[in-house]
């Protein structure tokens, strides 16, 4: 039997995709997700086994589409954390709503003006690793925004669908350590990451885990449950941080206190009424 080969060069690929202008490229993956999540959205929930898949293949091809240059070792990882979650969280939140096109239009404006400022985060995270930028600062903070957003919007999905509360505490631990992992990698982007990133992360999955146990289990709104879920993952991510980063001063600490005893009076006075 006459076998053809057929020649793959991936150099040669990777070197076309790199003649098209970087900010192009973003436009075109914000583009082609943009229509894959108007096109999920048609579909019922029972479907959703198949999009999430399915959209976070996309959204990780896509992104290594858009910052193609230097990816290397712990970056195939860490750069691709934060445009799959959301991805996903912000396809299942959209059950939340009733499915009509008054919400699938500004659900999917939103979501393409989100992924494209993700691309453009990742991309300076990674010519962060080899050079430092002004803009690192920048996208440090859009960064950890969008990180507290797939929080927010995970700990609602899961306190709105009324789940059991173990499923709560699994789900949101499992999904906590990455976010985390990716955010203490972020301080100085090393490309190897250290077994002490692994350890903070995994302190701050517990321990966000536990309050979503305890928040199970508590006559709230599934917002509410969900941002206290939030600002605790906020506050505390934010100062194992500022410590790893040498920041943490009396005023750091004060800050992000009183953005999780706020949050937690709220829910406390809702509860009175």
């Amino acid at each position: 039997m006459l076998k053809i080969k057929i020649p793959f060069d991936s150099k040669k690929i990777i070197n076309i995709l790199l003649k098209i202008e970087k900010r192009i490229r973003f436009v075109i993956s914000t583009l082609l997700l943009s229509f894959l999540m108007l096109f999920s959205t048609f579909f019922l929930f029972d479907k959703a086994w198949f999009f999430i898949p399915l959209l976070g293949l996309f959204a990780y091809a896509l992104t290594y589409f858009s910052i193609i240059e230097s990816i290397e070792k712990s970056e195939w990882l860490t750069l691709f954390i934060l445009p799959v979650f959301f991805t996903i969280s912000f396809y299942l939140f959209y059950f939340l709503f009733p499915v009509r096109w008054l919400t699938r239009v500004p659900f999917i404006m939103i979501y393409g003006v989100s992924i494209y400022a993700m691309f453009l985060t990742s991309n300076i995270l990674n010519v962060g690793v080899e050079k430092s930028l002004q803009l690192y600062r920048a996208a440090f903070s859009v960064n950890y925004f969008y990180q507290t957003v797939i929080v927010f919007l995970i700990s609602n999905i899961l306190f709105s669908f009324r789940v059991n509360y173990l499923i709560n505490t699994i789900v949101l631990g499992i999904v906590m350590f990455p976010l985390a992992l990716q955010i203490l990698w972020s301080i100085k982007l090393d490309l190897i990451l250290e077994k002490t990133i692994y350890l903070y992360a995994a302190l701050i999955s517990i321990i966000v885990a536990q309050i979503a146990l305890i928040a199970s289990f508590i006559p709230l709104k599934a917002s509410l449950s969900a941002l206290v879920v939030t600002a605790s993952y906020y506050s505390l991510a934010g100062l194992i941080n500022a410590y790893l980063d040498n920041r943490l001063f009396k005023q750091t600490i004060r800050e992000y206190l009183f953005v999780w005893c706020f949050v937690l009076a709220i829910a406390i006075l809702t509860l009175g009424f």
